[in-house]
């Protein structure tokens, strides 16, 4: 378990791939985020 296990983090990481260990944006919580509605002056 260490660069070589690409089911890890730092094998991710070394690999230079993405996945459910590793996503591409940490800042997005969710899928589908909920739009605002835009308001009317």
């Amino acid at each position: 378990m260490g660069r070589g296990d690409k089911r890890t983090e730092k094998g991710k990481r070394f690999k230079g791939s993405h996945g459910n260990t590793r996503q591409k944006s940490p800042n997005r919580k969710t899928r589908h985020a909920a739009k605002k509605a835009p308001t009317k002056k």
